[in-house]
């Protein structure tokens, strides 16, 4: 899972594309209505604000904006942050004294946020009309990263302690039973609590919403940063002991520095996820998916949840060392991500006319 998509994905869809999950989309699939009616449908909700003086209309529009904006320099946070840590390691201790309790509570709370945002009965409504076509999701009004999303997270609680138990059994004690109560407690029960709130109290939970993806992409970019600081003293020694203490050429001190186990957490990291992206675009495009459906099944593979590994890591495992991977992964994976959904907002999809011409006549 990835916050990144889940609020505001790199490649994502024009801004005219509605707030309210899967709604627009489960009317305009009903059998037998007419295109008149649709249309009627959809202007009473976008004309819901008529009742508000167009002076309020326009300053909620405009900070809603801003806040969407600010939400999407996530990779930005985690870079100056990550420099931060190796400038001035110290500026995160507060955050990381208190762990691994703030580490989780900080996942916590990004996952509440997403809860606020995702509305459940909606999604197993969608299911339930269209079992076999979740392709046609991102041709309508929410992207399919929302459901990969959702998909990825519930299967941690039980995918999480299987594979690190079976790929890293052998070297650590792994207790999976824990790892998947620990799942469970911090990104499971917060989406429900969130799915309940807005259920319960929309009213308040509508103010709260705009708010809440910018604060869970900082509190993301704080939980990594944090975890990176810890380890970037030992890190900036050790590369600076190879590189100095040592008499050989330039080529072969960088070697030396990529050989180290720093460096092939970071050469692990660059290729996971870069295999992430590839498999997941070529995978999607072997399926018979659309270019729209690639890009997003291609970042959605590329990027994970680190935070949850992050916290993962700190409550269950002695070494500090066992949470850097995650940590290092939050930068390069928002980097890379950045950079593909950067490439790819300039390269329209081959077949999203099609798709478009397709709806219309519809």
């Amino acid at each position: 899972m990835t916050l990144s998509l889940c609020f505001f994905p790199p490649f994502s869809y024009k801004k005219d594309r509605p707030r309210i999950p899967f709604k627009n989309y489960i009317i305009s699939t009903r059998p037998k209505m007419s295109r008149q009616r649709v249309l009627t449908v959809n202007c009473v909700e976008e004309n819901s604000h008529n009742n508000l003086p167009a002076a309020v209309v326009q300053v909620k529009s405009r900070w809603e904006e801003w806040l969407s904006t600010a939400a999407s320099l996530y990779p930005v946070y985690v870079t100056v942050g990550g420099i931060v840590a190796c400038l001035r390691p110290s500026t995160f201790s507060w955050c990381v004294n208190a762990g691994p309790t703030s580490y989780s509570l900080a996942l916590g709370f990004i996952m509440l946020s997403m809860g606020l945002t995702l509305e459940l009965k909606d999604l197993f409504n969608l299911f339930l009309q269209r079992p076999l076509s979740v392709t046609l999701i991102a041709q309508g009004d929410v992207p399919l990263s929302v459901v990969m999303t959702l998909c990825t997270t519930l299967g941690a609680v039980v995918l999480t302690p299987f594979l690190t138990m079976i790929l890293a059994g052998t070297y650590v004690p792994v207790d999976a039973i824990k790892l998947s109560i620990s799942t469970l407690q911090v990104v499971v029960a917060p989406i429900l609590l969130g799915s309940y709130l807005q259920s319960k109290f929309p009213r308040a939970v509508k103010m709260v919403t705009p708010f809440a993806p910018l604060l869970a992409v900082l509190t993301s970019s704080l939980l990594a940063c944090s975890v990176f600081s810890e380890n970037v003293v030992r890190l900036r020694s050790s590369m600076v002991g190879m590189s100095v203490s040592s008499d050989l050429s330039l080529f072969h001190r960088a070697q030396a520095i990529l050989a180290s186990e720093y460096g092939a957490i970071v050469i692990s990291v660059l290729l996971l996820h870069s295999a992430g992206f590839l498999v997941g675009y070529l995978a999607a495009a072997f399926g018979g998916f659309g270019e729209p459906q690639r890009r997003a099944i291609s970042i959605e593979v590329g990027m994970q949840n680190s935070s949850l590994g992050v916290v993962l890591a700190t409550a269950h495992f002695a070494s500090p060392l066992v949470a850097l991977p995650p940590a290092m992964s939050a930068v390069i994976m928002n980097i890379m991500g950045s950079t593909l959904g950067f490439f790819w907002r300039y390269i329209d999809p081959c077949d999203s006319k099609t798709s478009v011409e397709a709806t219309d006549k519809s």
